[in-house]
């Protein structure tokens, strides 16, 4: 197994990597316009603690700067932050450019599976837009796919190139989704954060507090994303064990194998379990939005 670790940046082509112009985005948004306020330096923000405000944000920065007109869903699930989400397909992008002497490859000829797709469809969304990837999106949740599939329905620029299916197994990942005849270049995923809801529930609270500096007893659960969004028995730790365990069986369906980790403590196992099941490449590539460090890590036999 030969291992190698990129440099932490904030990825260049991101769009979003400077300080949004408010002023600008709320010209196209009205309902922007109406929650910006100062923040404690006295400069134009929003409350980002607030659900329906970061909503509406990225549902601005999405419009704005990736001509996604539609893009609802139910407000109990996750909102994802559109910067952070966009370093994950940009990374995924150099990736696959190794391996096409050093040019990324853009269009249809590149199929993307996105694993835990939620109702919201941002990295398919992100990969089309940006590159012109084709996506199969999966998700444990019947609801979820319905949404997705709405969010491209309703914007032309997705028509034919996101296919959504429906895992019917919660403890299963690629096993009831990947099919005999799929080629694909590369899987990304978001995994369940918590291992149970009590720990996703504390999680909010210092996410809140973080932002406000008040302590919240009962916080907005919509701000954190709904059961299947945030939790796995086990937590992060224990889907990208069982993530790796089936990634064997599909080696000759998948060139890379991708997943965010958030913790780094987490790391080790990961890189032990990867070298156990005979991956013959593995890379970890840091990627760095705000204040969060978190990486990729990608492998393939």
């Amino acid at each position: 197994m030969t291992m190698t670790k990129d440099k932490s940046r904030l990825h260049p082509r991101n769009k979003n990597k400077g300080k949004y112009d408010l002023n600008a985005l709320a010209k196209i948004n009205r309902d922007l316009k109406g929650i910006i306020q100062p923040n404690k330096y006295g400069e134009d923000s929003i409350d980002f603690s607030d659900p329906r405000s970061v909503k509406i944000l990225n549902q601005t920065l999405l419009e704005y700067y990736y001509k996604i007109d539609y893009w609802e869903f139910p407000d109990n699930n996750l909102t994802p932050p559109i910067p952070g989400r966009a370093d994950y397909i940009h990374y995924v992008a150099d990736l696959l450019a190794k391996d096409n002497k050093g040019k990324i490859p853009k269009g249809n000829a590149i199929k993307c599976l996105d694993i835990g797709v939620g109702a919201s469809c941002i990295y398919p969304i992100l990969g089309a837009t940006e590159y012109g990837w084709n996506f199969i999106g999966s998700d444990v949740d019947p609801k979820s796919i319905t949404s997705s599939e709405n969010i491209v329905n309703n914007n032309p620029s997705l028509t034919g190139k996101i296919e959504l299916r429906l895992q019917k197994s919660p403890k299963q990942i690629f096993l009831g989704v990947i099919k005999p005849d799929d080629q694909i270049d590369v899987t990304i995923c978001n995994p369940p954060f918590h291992s149970s809801k009590e720990e996703a529930l504390k999680g909010t609270r210092r996410k809140v507090k973080n932002l406000t500096g008040k302590n919240a007893k009962s916080p907005k659960l919509n701000f954190a994303g709904n059961q299947n969004e945030l939790i796995f028995k086990g937590g992060e730790y224990v889907f990208i064990h069982t993530m790796i365990k089936e990634s064997k069986a599909f080696a000759k369906n998948v060139n890379w194998f991708t997943t965010l980790v958030s913790k780094q403590s987490n790391m080790k196992g990961i890189l032990n379990a990867l070298e156990k099941i005979g991956a013959k490449e593995v890379k970890e590539i840091p990627m760095g939005t705000g204040n969060k460090i978190t990486r990729v890590v990608a492998w393939r036999f």
